[in-house]
């Protein structure tokens, strides 16, 4: 066993630290209250590769292995939950299925745009009837008529579209072949008929927009399928399981933000004649958050480094995403403890970072669905 990350690893890490650390935290609250992005940051992202993390280099992007891609989405989480949720979501939910099922002539078209730091890539599954139950719940359809996909139906919660030159959208394509009868199609913003609603209005990650889609009669060319009719569900799927790891490594990211943040006032803050830090109380939960981030964020990295292999990491990507995530609840909860009544206030980034993390437990998979997934892998297991 090899715990320790390479020396070009290292390097990568520390440059994202410090473009983070100059770009984008100071921003973090500002993004928070105005409900945008800071495009002056994400446009010089291309440099680091954080727009195209996992991208081929023929594209322009910097073909990163998921161990490092990872380190890169901890940094951003760390700095700002907004916005790593959006590079999260333009890299493993957009770029990803384009890079991986994309014709030649998908990805000349697509990635470069994508990867330029002017835009953010989108990813439509979710509907108003249909979250965890993808395979039952999903009712927008496709279907063909002379050499085009007419989609009808519509998406909610969908991260990034208001930014995005092309929204991968899940759609049914046939109604009798079970998971067999559904595929990604690239839907382009401005095609007629495709409505993108405003932002919702949500309790943390207000930087990140999140809307709902309308698709009237929304016509694309047959060729707009990502890696032929009838695979959408497996592609999904497969998409799902890799964004895991970025959430993991996101809610990692926000859970060190505020364990930092909690450490640093328990230092400065004193009560009954000294530090607060000096309170066995504290102590704690100090001990406690250090010991689950460490612990979350090498179940993370396994499930990172098992994918890196070309091994099954579907249980691993789970279990690092429902571990991070928790860890990310409770680490976030105790450092509002910490700071007491400051803690509530927007005066102190853990008010901002607490609300941040809560969708973590939530997006890409519940805890709940992600223990059915862990389930299902070991009882198969056994039954091998």
């Amino acid at each position: 066993m090899d715990f320790e990350l390479n020396q070009e690893q290292k390097m990568y890490q520390r440059t994202v630290h410090d473009f983070c650390a100059g770009e984008i935290k100071p921003y973090a609250a500002e993004i928070d209250e105005t409900g945008e992005l800071r495009w002056e940051a994400i446009r010089k992202m291309p440099e680091l590769g954080l727009t195209g993390l996992q991208v081929p280099e023929e594209y322009g992007g910097a073909n990163l292995d998921t161990m490092t891609a990872t380190l890169a989405i901890e940094e951003l989480g760390w700095a700002c939950g907004s916005t790593a949720l959006s590079l999260a979501a333009h890299n493993g939910l957009c770029c990803s299925p384009i890079t991986n099922w994309g014709s030649q002539a998908q990805k000349e078209r697509y990635l470069p745009k994508l990867i330029s730091g002017d835009c953010l890539g989108s990813l439509a599954l979710t509907e108003p009837g249909a979250g965890s139950d993808l395979a039952g719940g999903v009712q927008t359809a496709g279907v063909k008529e002379g050499d085009s996909w007419i989609i009808d139906g519509s998406k909610a919660w969908i991260t990034n579209p208001k930014y995005a030159p092309v929204i991968v959208t899940l759609v049914r394509t046939d109604k009798q072949a079970g998971t067999k009868g559904f595929s990604l199609l690239l839907v382009e913003p401005k095609s007629e008929g495709l409505t993108i609603h405003p932002p919702e209005k949500k309790m943390g990650l207000k930087g990140s927009p999140t809307q709902m889609l309308s698709f009237d009669e929304v016509r694309v060319p047959l060729d707009a399928a990502l890696g032929g009719e009838g695979q959408g569900f497996y592609q999904t799927m497969q998409t799902l399981d890799s964004g895991r790891i970025s959430i993991g490594a996101l809610s990692v990211g926000l859970a060190r933000a505020a364990f930092e943040e909690a450490v640093k006032y328990a230092k400065q803050r004193r009560a009954f004649g000294k530090s607060i830090a000096d309170h066995q109380a504290i102590q704690w939960m100090i001990a406690d958050a250090a010991m689950e981030i460490e612990a979350a964020r090498l179940m993370v990295w396994r499930a990172a480094w098992l994918k890196d292999q070309g091994r099954d990491y579907g249980k691993q990507a789970a279990m690092g995403k429902l571990m991070a995530s928790e860890v990310a609840e409770k680490v976030c909860r105790n450092a509002i403890q910490i700071h007491g009544s400051y803690g509530y206030s927007r005066e102190y980034p853990v008010e901002r970072i607490y609300r941040d993390q809560r969708l973590m437990t939530i997006g890409e998979g519940t805890s709940e669905i992600q223990r059915l997934v862990i389930s299902r892998h070991v009882l198969k297991e056994f039954d091998n």
